[in-house]
């Protein structure tokens, strides 16, 4: 049996072994199972019930995650994207009050387009259209917005009654002294590299929540799963093919085009897999597990999916094949038995890790040119706006834009890629069908 496995994968080819594969699997799973208890929390905010949201998040991580490993073969795992999460719960519903129900349609059609276009190879056409010191800004906004969303969680940042419009929490209060206590387990546990951090850090804090009374614990470690038929199939299609919805259904594309893309690329360049030209061979195969991944992440009630970039620590450990990504989509299946913990998880133990995770995605800024003010100036847009405005739409259609104007502006047109010209029109559109509220 061993040896079919490895000969179906070719695990001599890739120069690894059975039991490198597994152990890279496990390492992948741990770095990123997180996102079990962290999606489901964020996306209450848009009124998707937990226990069904976890359950739409793990089978999302499992189809998406066997499809890389078994059609792909890449030691990729995938699941819901941190940031498209953020969107569609505090822009998309709280902010536009659009129904979630419209939104998981706006992910499914996504996933769809992403799948024609990588069909036709267009997809990575538009891809290379993308400057790469705008992509580095999208990334940096984004962990600054998680990281504002965790400090507004936890209670240690409050929105502002008058004068200033943030302030300080009550940090007398005993959940805010717990969300501080989790943030620095976290960060200790990170910077002595332990496997897992994030979630360690989760469920030691969670624990000391409820032993100091400040959330009810579980009533049960382990049950069956949650009945997910209360948001499966609730998709809005006729609202998210609205004209009004346009700039909503255009930023999650982008978003995810852009996640995708980094994320594939970043994983494969630690791994060895891109050729003499910087790209990945047959990498539309890939991008169409990410593809699915998110059509059946809309059709499950959950957002925008594709390959997670702590597919690196399982790559680090050796994994090279697509047998690492089928190890992690069984250990999420696994999970799914753990529901009551999950949603028994205060916001005090889990929004810190959201500015953890958030600080992580801060590191790319030192890659934007800083003395070309032709990229300073739309990435520094970017930023601002996504932090500012609490919405990570208008950062990256603003960035979309003035990217190119500057170039222009500047007498160096020709280092703006054509396909670059026809996102700033589709973001131009963006802001004309805007939902002014």
């Amino acid at each position: 049996m061993q040896s079919r496995i490895a000969n179906y994968f070719g695990l001599e080819l890739a120069g690894t072994t059975f039991r490198r594969e597994v152990l890279a699997g496990v390492t992948t799973f741990v770095t990123m199972s997180y996102i079990i208890a962290v999606n489901p929390a964020i996306l209450k905010a848009a009124g998707i019930p937990e226990g069904p949201s976890m359950v739409a998040t793990v089978m999302t991580a499992v189809v998406g995650t066997l499809v890389m490993g078994l059609y792909a073969n890449r030691p990729f795992a995938i699941a819901p994207y941190m940031g498209e999460n953020a969107f569609v719960a505090y822009t998309v519903v709280k902010v536009l009050g659009y129904s979630w129900q419209t939104a998981m349609a706006a992910v499914f059609l996504a996933g769809v387009m992403f799948a024609l276009l990588t069909v036709a190879r267009v997809r990575q056409w538009m891809v290379e259209a993308l400057p790469p010191g705008l992509c580095y800004s999208f990334g940096v906004g984004i962990g600054l917005f998680l990281s504002f969303i965790g400090l507004n969680e936890s209670g240690i940042v409050a929105i502002g009654v008058a004068g200033a419009p943030v302030r300080i929490g009550n940090l007398a209060a005993p959940s805010v002294e717990i969300a501080v206590l989790s943030f620095v387990l976290i960060a200790v546990l990170m910077v002595r590299r332990v496997p897992g951090a994030i979630l360690l850090g989760i469920l030691i804090s969670a624990v000391i929540a409820f032993v100091a009374g400040v959330a009810k614990p579980p009533s049960a470690w382990v049950s069956v799963p949650p009945n997910p038929a209360p948001i499966m199939l609730q998709l809005n299609l006729r609202g998210a093919l609205s004209v009004g919805f346009f700039g909503v259904l255009l930023t999650i594309f982008v978003m995810a085009l852009i996640d995708t893309m980094g994320s594939l690329i970043g994983v494969s360049a630690r791994a060895g897999f891109l050729d003499a030209d910087g790209t990945l061979p047959q990498i539309e195969r890939p991008m169409l597990a990410d593809a699915i991944a998110t059509m059946f992440a809309g059709l499950v009630g959950t957002t925008t999916s594709g390959a997670y970039i702590e597919s690196a620590a399982g790559v680090h450990a050796g994994g090279r094949t697509g047998l690492t990504a089928v190890v992690v989509a069984a250990l999420f299946a696994m999970s799914l038995f753990f529901a009551p913990l999950v949603a028994a998880i205060p916001a005090a133990a889990y929004a810190p890790a959201l500015i953890a995770v958030g600080a992580m995605m801060v590191a790319p800024v030192v890659k934007i040119d800083f003395d070309d003010y032709t990229e300073l100036i739309p990435a520094f847009t970017v930023i601002a706006l996504m932090s500012f405005t609490y919405n990570i739409g208008i950062g990256i259609t603003a960035g979309l834009i003035l990217y190119p104007l500057v170039k222009l502006a500047a007498g160096r047109r020709s280092e703006v890629h054509a396909g670059l010209w026809l996102l700033c029109g589709l973001s131009i559109l963006f802001y004309v069908f805007y939902p002014h509220q």
